[in-house]
C-alpha cells in the first residue's frame, strides 16, 4: 500500500511539473507554512527534495520546539539514530552532529550532503537466530542491532539533543537517557506506533513527555512525534 501511494504521488508530481503548477507550489512554500506542507507531499521519500525544502520528517510542532531548544544552546551537541533530511537540518543548527546509520548504501548517498562538523557512522546489524536487540520492522527479522544501539556509548559526550528515528527505537530510548545533558531533549518520532508508546510508558516517571500531533512534512494527514526530557529522579 505504501509503495502504491508513493508511486501515485510521484505520478501526480510529474503531471504538476509539466503543467507548471509545481513552480507555483514552490513559491507558495517559500512564504507559507501551509504551502510548505502541501509542497512537501510531493517530496515523500525523496531525500534531495526534502533537503531542499529544509524540513526534517517530524511534526511541524516538534520542528519548531527543537529549533528553539537548539537556538538556546551554544554549539549544541546532537546524536541521531537514523540519518536523512533531519541530519542536514540539524547540521545547520548545531555545533556538532553524530549520526548512526545501519544502511551502508543510504549512508553513501548521505555523505556528500554533510558538512565537516557532522560525523556519519555506519553500524550494520549482525545476523542472528536469537537477536539480543531485534527490530520489529518487517524485513529485519533475524538481525541483531546491539552494536547499532550501543554506538552512543562510543563517545563520552553528553548530548543536548538525541534523535531516535532509526531502527530498534525502543532499545535506543533507554540508552539515550544515559547520555542526555542536563536540560537535554530527545526526539522520538512516529509514536503513532503502539510499541513506541509502550517503550515510553515503560520508563514511567523517569520521563517528561510532550506529545506533539499535527501536520507533518510529506504527509497529508496528522502524525505524532514525542519530545522527551529526563524527569526529576526520586531522592
Amino acid at each position: 500500500m505504501k509503495r502504491l501511494y508513493v508511486s501515485a504521488v510521484r505520478a501526480v508530481a510529474r503531471l504538476l511539473e509539466l503543467l507548471g503548477v509545481m513552480g507555483l507550489l514552490d513559491r507558495w512554500a517559500a512564504r507559507s507554512r501551509t504551502g510548505l506542507w502541501v509542497r512537501s507531499w510531493f517530496a515523500i521519500y525523496d531525500l534531495e527534495q526534502m533537503v531542499a525544502l529544509g524540513v526534517p520528517w517530524w511534526t511541524f510542532e516538534a520542528i519548531d520546539q527543537v529549533e528553539r531548544h537548539l537556538s538556546s544552546r551554544e554549539s549544541a551537541r546532537v546524536f541521531e539514530w537514523g540519518s536523512g533530511a533531519s541530519t542536514v537540518w540539524l547540521a545547520a543548527r548545531a555545533g556538532s552532529v553524530l549520526t548512526i546509520e545501519h544502511d551502508a548504501e543510504w549512508a553513501s548517498g548521505m555523505r556528500s550532503r554533510l558538512p565537516d562538523h557532522v560525523r556519519l557512522l555506519v553500524v550494520p546489524p549482525v545476523g542472528s537466530t536469537r537477536p539480543a536487540v531485534p527490530s520489529a520492522k518487517p524485513g529485519h527479522e533475524g538481525l541483531d542491532f546491539s552494536d547499532y544501539v550501543a554506538a552512543i556509548d562510543r563517545s563520552p559526550d553528553l548530548y543536548d539533543l538525541v534523535v531516535i528515528d532509526g531502527r530498534a527505537r525502543e532499545a535506543c530510548l533507554a540508552r539515550a537517557l544515559d547520555h542526555l545533558a542536563p536540560g537535554g531533549l530527545i526526539v522520538f518520532d512516529n509514536v503513532d506506533r503502539e510499541r513506541y508508546r509502550d517503550a515510553i510508558a515503560a520508563e514511567g516517571a523517569r520521563l517528561e513527555v510532550t506529545w506533539t500531533r499535527g501536520r507533518t512534512p510529506s504527509l497529508p494527514y496528522p502524525t505524532r512525534t514525542a519530545l522527551i526530557a529526563a524527569g526529576e529522579q526520586p531522592r
